[in-house]
């Protein structure tokens, strides 16, 4: 079952007086399970395709299915409820909120979802304890190590039980061990049946996906991995 689908988006940003294409016909189709990674160097596009793909930002031109609904024409708020009940998102800065718990911080995208305050704890609680921090919850991000603040983004971006889980150079603010130890997360979640799509510029991360894609100058290309070996267009 394809839980996303884009055909042939583009999207262009006004330099001056004249359109420059950012993106360019990338098609790609996210199927139930998958674990993928999108690799390019910085100024390559990938950072605007995950806007895209996040409903951050909408393209210029072109189809963007979730869940087979058509996500054209959706407005802000359409848009906003579509992020908060079907997408996760794990950021390179963390993100979270300094003065509340880590436990709070999981729990924050449940509130906004309208969920009881007791169900909402116990879901962050859980969130927590499946990445390793059960003995975390009540401390605050500055008693973390960046690695932990990153464990517990990841709890706050699944709690909610999304449909993708998308992470944006979810291991470059982190050592190496740090960012292996995400890697094993997110390999374990993978196993457990969640759909992953991540961003990075490290091959050494992308690798860890089963099929990674490659790119450049706003075109996207199936590059190598362990489901894919070939530099055939997508």
């Amino acid at each position: 079952m394809a839980i996303l689908k884009l055909t042939d988006i583009c999207k262009d940003y006004v330099q001056g007086k004249e359109p420059v294409r950012v993106l360019k016909n990338i098609n790609l189709t996210v199927e139930q399970g998958d674990y993928l990674a999108i690799m390019g160097p910085s100024g390559s596009g990938k950072t605007t395709l995950m806007n895209i793909i996040g409903c951050l930002d909408v393209p210029t031109s072109g189809g963007y299915e979730l869940n087979g609904q058509d996500l054209k024409d959706l407005g802000d708020d359409e848009l906003a409820e579509i992020r908060n009940k079907h997408l996760g998102f794990i950021f390179q800065s963390f993100y979270l909120l300094p003065k509340m718990t880590a436990l709070d911080n999981v729990a924050l995208p449940l509130l906004y979802a309208g969920v009881p305050l007791k169900e909402r704890r116990e879901r962050a609680a859980e969130a927590l304890k499946s990445v390793g921090l059960e003995e975390r919850m009540n401390h605050l991000p500055n008693q973390l190590s960046g690695g932990q603040c990153q464990r517990v983004a990841i709890a706050r971006a699944m709690v909610g039980n999304p449909d993708l889980l998308l992470a944006d150079e979810p291991t470059g603010a982190l050592d190496s061990k740090s960012g292996s130890q995400i890697m094993e997360i997110f390999r374990k979640l993978n196993n457990q049946g969640m759909t992953i799509l991540m961003i990075t510029h490290d091959s050494g991360i992308a690798a860890c996906a089963d099929k990674v894609y490659r790119i450049l100058d706003g075109e996207l290309y199936v590059g190598e991995g362990k489901g894919g070996t070939t530099d055939e267009e997508a």
